[in-house]
């Protein structure tokens, strides 16, 4: 078991799917968690109940993470509660359809400002407190979207893309400083963001053909990959891109 005792972890979208399940796998391995939802107040302090039962410490914090000001005020309470922050985790994100003939400004700018822009902004404010510490692990959550397009959510892939160039650029810029950053891309993952297509038995079996695994991942699976890269065995590891996908895709 990889245990990361007492150590401080920021993850952005904590309330629901591979968020909470990562929230959950943090505790477990002996840390303290910060995490940021939305809108779901009950969730939230379910998955908050999970890390104080565990005996860990716990902050859930209501975030506009479109909104930099929001962004760093949060991050500011978050320093202010734990007095660091080592892990940060941007896994908040959305998946609508969108054909590009269709697509309007609105729906464009809004995933661009969850997916790829708030990524910036808690990066841009974590990580000085990382580097006055001497320490820090980044794990962007990307997607195979953002590795080979994906046709009727070209807004999506676009951000995901982009959250893998962030990740490279910020690992040449920050390893020197003994700050880590790394992305993991997950295929099909079973969450609510994708029920409305895997509740579907028969488009479900389309897409598990596919995959050489034969199945689609699990939030828990792709939170295991999160925890080794924030983790000491991840330690040579800088800039990659991680896929979690069943051999979905393969690189």
């Amino acid at each position: 078991m990889i245990r990361m005792n007492n150590k401080v972890v920021l993850i952005t979208g904590g309330s629901r799917g591979i968020g909470a399940a990562a929230v959950r796998m943090f505790a477990d391995a002996g840390a303290h968690v910060a995490f940021t939802y939305a809108s779901k107040k009950a969730a939230a302090e379910n998955v908050a109940g999970y890390v104080t039962r565990k005996g860990r410490r716990v902050l859930a914090l209501k975030v506009d993470i479109a909104r930099s000001a929001e962004v760093r005020k949060a991050v500011g309470v978050v320093r202010k509660h734990f007095g660091r922050v080592d892990v940060l985790v941007n896994n908040a994100g959305i998946w609508k359809r969108a054909p590009i003939e269709r697509m309007t400004e609105r729906q464009l700018d809004e995933t661009l400002a969850i997916n790829l822009k708030s990524a910036f902004y808690f990066c841009s404010a974590v990580v000085p407190i990382m580097k006055r510490q001497g320490y820090g692990r980044i794990i962007n959550v990307a997607s195979t979207a953002g590795q080979r397009g994906e046709p009727f959510y070209s807004h999506y892939a676009a951000s995901k893309g982009g959250m893998i160039a962030l990740t490279k650029s910020l690992a040449a810029e920050l390893g020197p400083l003994n700050i880590n950053v790394n992305a993991v891309a997950p295929g099909w993952v079973d969450t609510d963001m994708t029920a409305n297509v895997l509740h579907k038995k028969a488009t479900r079996v389309e897409i598990e053909k596919i995959i050489p695994r034969g199945t689609v991942g699990t939030p828990k699976e792709i939170a295991g990959v999160i925890l080794f890269l924030a983790s000491h065995l991840a330690d040579n590891i800088v800039g990659a891109t991680l896929n979690a996908n069943g051999g979905g895709l393969l690189s």
